[in-house]
């Protein structure tokens, strides 16, 4: 078993497509028009064949304050890793994007926490 997909929800697609390829660095792999939103995943430009990262549309009603909650509470939806978060934090602040912890280290790991402009809060780590 592995992992293939996984999620992050978003309030918009076409946004997030923007943020998560233009300012983040991921490539779009699949776009797909569905009954509601599209089947829109991303793949890191290291890992073309890698987990695919799906940018799904918020369309279950309680998802909405799901997100919000952690979002509220400060907690990431989820990580991704980077070779160096202190460079990455330099490169993405200089790009304007809000981060709600500056590199952070922790244990045998450094943590930034960005806000991704579309109601979530995503973590950049290193294992050091």
């Amino acid at each position: 078993m592995k992992i293939t997909v996984m999620s992050v929800m978003v309030d918009d697609q076409e946004k997030a497509l923007q943020f998560y390829t233009q300012v983040l660095g991921f490539e779009k792999k699949t776009d797909i028009p569905m009954e509601e939103g599209r089947w829109l995943t991303l793949v890191s430009p290291e890992q073309r064949d890698g987990v695919e990262l799906l940018l799904e549309p918020m369309g279950f009603a309680p998802a909405k304050p799901f997100q919000k909650a952690l979002k509220e509470a400060g907690i990431p939806w989820t990580s991704f890793g980077v070779d160096d978060v202190e460079k990455e934090y330099e490169r993405l602040n200089k790009l304007g994007v809000e981060f709600t912890m500056k590199p952070t280290q922790m244990g045998p790991v450094k943590l930034a926490v960005l806000n991704d402009t579309c109601g979530n809060l995503i973590q950049i780590a290193q294992f050091i």
